[in-house]
């Protein structure tokens, strides 16, 4: 079953509920608005334009310019971090790549030192040299030094 719609009355008089100054509500004024662009105001113009509108709201011109301030600082150094981190990030990359150079030139160095290892026993043989066949030392405990011709006297 459907709620019968409730009907709400004051048992004010009329006048007390509305006053006259609610029932005789102005309308704001409607302004003509024409092209920006034709109308160009010089600089001067907008400055006040701006310094009258910032005294007709609750802000004052001192927070205004607080908020402009901070925006303009904040914009400002959002772009120096910004350029920096790209400055970084080329230098990184121009590092990598330095790094990966080097280390491919190490990589060539050493297939070449490799080479001329293994090659080093053919170079030897071809040259005349026998390899060692048994071990070789020297005992000095038993060795005393012989007196030279130039230590006589």
């Amino acid at each position: 079953m459907p709620a019968a719609a409730r009907r709400i009355q004051s048992g004010a008089r009329r006048e007390k509920r509305r006053p006259d100054s609610q029932q005789h509500e102005t309308r704001p004024e409607l302004q003509l608005l024409t092209n920006r662009r034709a109308n160009q105001h010089n600089l001067s113009e907008r400055a006040q334009q701006l310094i009258h509108w910032t005294r007709t709201r609750r802000t004052p011109m001192f927070h205004f310019m607080i908020a402009f301030i901070v925006l303009g600082a904040s914009l400002i150094g959002s772009l120096m971090l910004r350029t920096q981190m790209m400055e970084d990030s080329f230098q990184a990359t121009r590092e990598q790549q330095s790094i990966s150079r080097l280390t491919q030139d190490i990589e060539d160095d050493r297939s070449t030192l490799d080479g001329l290892q293994a090659s080093l026993p053919d170079k030897a043989q071809n040259m005349g040299m026998v390899p060692q066949q048994s071990s070789i030392s020297i005992d000095l405990q038993g060795y005393k030094a012989t007196q030279s011709s130039g230590d006589k006297q």
